[in-house]
């Protein structure tokens, strides 16, 4: 049997462990590095990072949003991981290497994944990590017969196990998925986050903590350990200095959620923080003049509205065609958001073989919305609901005063985080959208956002033609002919209006003077083991 081998990403892996210099702050993409050339990175110091929202839970099967995941990834580590040593401008597209999997083949009719584990990794507890662990791992987010299974795990992660059929360990440290059909999205998603993900945790711990209980108590192989978690006020780790790979330099880190924006921009001037996550639009320029570090760059992330197809408005295709039209997005980014972001006329979001970043859905044009909605039956407009969260509240009334004009009325009602996505999942027809930023590398994102099949297709958008060409798609084992079919499937559900796209992000992050090593790679999510601190 012929097959694809994963040792031609080590090649790349040693090009991209070389010393990253030469990127200033305004550069797309960021490496925070010192500015004194002769530096070397310090040992020892805390780093203190300030979120933007309350983390969910600190449980890889159950985990939900960028924020959660940030800080996951520390604490855990995936068979597989993405290089995130380059900005964005170097490498628009991290590369997958090895993590705990030293290396993998993939059978060349795309059913069979075969890992060869690294030897020698313990968890933070002492638990050996072997293909056991994996093994139960897997079982407990897809085996209904498993002892430790977990339903709200299996539903966050049906979109990774898409399709598994049989897990083998031929050994300690082999481990067999085979399929039921080819699923060439598997590999970088096992190196997602956001939405469940394939980071592996300690199989002692569970055990002693339980389904409910492993998220307080958190152990995984990564280069941090946890040590504490106060809601509201902190989350602390400390290396692990019996960490397999390469040590991190610093002594903590604390992550500490922020929601207010303004004052986590303060904490940052102040020295409080030492890097801040969404750096509020009209601060970024400030804080740049001020000598702070902006991580710019090419993002894989998308901010947009899913229309509620439970609502008798959003049924009628005209009526969504009318609300895209109504809005201007080029102005939103320009004026409101100060040139941070870019406007988006696709729900394909930048950082993936299949998006195109000339194509465009709708035009800003209110005159063809108000004739849409005469069209529709609504000359003079209707009035619907947006739901939304903490920090989204001028998008959401720019907006909200577009769309009056062509007698829309958009009433905004807005949660923290985590009501949000209580509120969210439950909504009601009277819910006419919900708000959401995310985003994938790989174009398997249409699946995850649109697909009628998707637990994550919160809209609940339904279009064979759509769900044809992304399964064409997801099956076909050559990659320019499946990209081929995402964009088909792209140029359908633009042409549907199925989703509103608003707007790409540029802009994560502000970093501390102090801080170096800090790489704004071209993904939602860092890396910690290189950051040092300039005492």
């Amino acid at each position: 049997m012929k097959t694809k081998t994963a040792h031609a990403f080590i090649a790349l892996v040693v090009v991209f462990a070389m010393i990253l210099s030469g990127c200033t702050s305004k550069e797309q993409g960021t490496i925070a590095e010192s500015t004194s050339t002769k530096d070397a990175p310090k040992q020892g110091g805390t780093l203190i990072v300030g979120l933007n929202a309350e983390i969910t839970v600190l449980d890889p099967s159950r985990e939900a949003g960028w924020e959660t995941f940030r800080v996951n990834r520390q604490i855990h580590e995936s068979l597989v991981t993405e290089d995130l040593s380059k900005p964005t401008k170097e490498v628009p597209i991290p590369p997958l290497k090895p993590a705990l999997a030293e290396s993998w083949k993939v059978s060349e009719d795309g059913l069979i994944y075969t890992f060869h584990l690294r030897r020698g990794v313990n968890f933070h507890d002492g638990t050996p990590f072997n293909a056991a662990a994996v093994e139960f791992n897997i079982r407990r987010a897809w085996d209904p017969q498993f002892e430790y299974y977990d339903k709200i795990s299996a539903a966050v992660m049906q979109l990774t196990y898409n399709g598994l059929k049989e897990i083998k360990t031929p050994d300690d440290y082999t481990v067999e998925l085979i399929f039921e059909k080819p699923f060439s999205p598997f590999l970088r998603m096992l190196a997602q986050g956001s939405g469940g993900t394939g980071l592996i945790l300690s199989p002692t711990a569970l055990k002693k903590w339980g389904n409910d209980g492993y998220a307080e108590h958190p152990v995984g192989t990564g280069p941090f350990q946890f040590v504490e978690r106060i809601r509201g006020e902190k989350i602390e780790l400390k290396r692990f200095d019996g960490y397999w790979g390469d040590k991190p330099y610093l002594d903590k880190v604390i992550f500490r959620p922020i929601p207010d924006d303004n004052a986590r921009v303060t904490a940052l001037e102040t020295g409080e923080i030492d890097i801040i996550s969404w750096p509020s639009r009209d601060s970024v320029a400030k804080l740049r003049d001020k000598g702070f570090k902006i991580g710019e760059g090419d993002l894989p992330s998308i901010f947009y509205y899913a229309f509620n197809f439970d609502s008798p408005y959003f049924k009628d295709p005209k009526i969504r065609q009318a609300f895209i039209y109504a809005i201007d997005r080029e102005g939103l980014a320009r004026d409101l958001l100060k040139n941070t972001v870019s406007p988006a006329f696709s729900i394909q979001n930048p950082g993936n073989e299949a998006f195109d970043p000339n194509f465009k859905d709708f035009s800003y044009d209110p005159e063809k919305a108000k004739a849409l909605l005469k069209e529709a039956g609504y000359p003079e407009g209707f009035e619907t609901k947006l739901i939304t969260y903490a920090g989204k509240e001028p998008v959401a009334e720019w907006i909200q005063r577009d769309l009056a004009k062509v007698g829309i009325k958009l009433k905004i009602q807005t949660y923290d985080w985590n009501s949000y996505l209580a509120v969210k999942k439950a909504k009601t027809p009277d819910i006419g959208l919900d708000s959401m930023e995310w985003g994938f590398v790989t174009p398997y994102w249409l699946y995850i956002v649109a697909h009628s099949n998707s637990g994550s297709n919160s809209g609940k958008y339904i279009s064979p033609a759509f769900d044809q060409a992304v399964d064409k798609a997801i099956l076909e084992p050559n990659q320019q002919k499946s990209i081929t079919y995402w964009k088909e499937a792209n140029k359908i559900i633009a042409e549907d209006a199925g989703i509103l796209p608003i707007y790409y992000d540029r802009t994560h992050y502000a970093i501390g003077k102090n801080v170096n090593g800090f790489v704004v790679a071209a993904q939602d999510w860092y890396d910690l083991n290189k950051v040092w601190i300039k005492q």
